[in-house]
């Protein structure tokens, strides 16, 4: 690890500990030139997930998109900010268990969308518009009766 301060190559670590909830390791670190201390953070290389959009033109993925889209949902509903961090981890955590690291945005939204079956449904109905891209009446319509045919299926079993 270089300095800052002296671009020397040779350091000591002093401390070592947990950061970022588990994600990533912070050292505090002392040149063994000039005696600057200085820290890093270390954490695991992932390779970046590919979003597919409608018109076949790719994005990297952005979690704050993802957190954006799920807060205007979400908003004024009883799920808390911890509730749609948990959601957003959880699919990435999916994301990047898969080989390849391609999705389809129509995929992503699904994702989202059974999360948000399983814990509002007026969040599940306000984000089904946004990424279906309601035109009228009908869509919603048809939206609510497939959302409360799948709640009676359920209820069954």
């Amino acid at each position: 690890m270089q300095c800052p301060a002296c671009q020397h190559t040779d350091s000591r670590v002093l401390e070592s500990r947990s950061a970022d909830a588990g994600k990533c390791v912070r050292r505090r670190r002392e040149c063994l030139n000039c005696d600057f201390r200085f820290t890093t953070y270390e954490r695991v290389e992932t390779v970046p997930i590919t979003v597919i959009k409608r018109r076949n033109n790719k994005e990297i993925f952005c979690r704050n998109k993802l957190l954006n889209g799920l807060n205007r949902a979400c908003e004024k509903t009883s799920i808390n900010t911890q509730t749609m961090e948990m959601i957003v981890d959880e699919i990435e955590m999916q994301l990047q268990q898969r080989n390849p690291k391609e999705i389809k945005s129509s995929e992503l939204g699904e994702m989202i969308l059974n999360h948000l079956k399983e814990i509002n449904e007026v969040a599940y109905i306000r984000f089904a518009s946004v990424y279906r891209q309601f035109n009228g009446i009908n869509d919603f319509i048809e939206t609510l009766d497939s959302f409360k045919s799948s709640k009676k299926f359920a209820a069954i079993l």
